[in-house]
């Protein structure tokens, strides 16, 4: 059994709820703004995906389900194969126009880093990361708010 580690990060989008939930709903689309997802394929399944990690020449994959989905409120997921991994993203309507997005991913060390990687390096690393991609998340949906997209 390997080393289990959990990420959390934030950050502010000036659009509303209902927007930036659509935006993140969209699974297939994250490769646009999350730089390590290959791919995200929506199964028979609604509630179920196939994803595709690539970094630092190393490739994941797993299967996940959504446990729990609240309209423009919450999702939370976890692998169902592949990778052990589980999350949520929670969204807060801050003021009108305005809203907060806190991402947590946990996930195993796969044991193939384990001796690679002391784990404090790799969460600061997969955290910076986690970060990026929420705030390229962010400026995608600003920027698709201010066209009127």
């Amino acid at each position: 059994m390997g080393r289990w580690l959990e990420h959390s990060v934030t950050t502010e989008v000036n659009a509303p709820v209902d927007r930036v939930w659509a935006v993140w709903s969209d699974l297939e689309a994250m490769p646009k703004w999350m730089r390590w997802i290959e791919s995200v394929k929506t199964l028979d399944d609604p509630e179920l995906t196939d994803w595709t990690l690539a970094a630092q020449g190393f490739r994941f994959h797993w299967k996940a389900r959504i446990t729990q989905r609240v309209e423009a409120q919450q999702l939370h997921w976890e692998s169902v194969g592949g990778l052990p991994t589980k999350g949520a993203v929670r969204f807060y309507a801050e003021q009108p126009g305005r809203t907060a997005v806190k991402l947590s991913v946990t996930y195993e060390l796969p044991g193939v880093l384990a001796p690679l990687m002391e784990p404090t390096i790799l969460g600061g690393i997969v955290t910076k990361e986690l970060q990026a991609n929420l705030d390229r998340f962010r400026d995608l949906v600003e920027r698709e708010q201010a066209s009127g997209g």
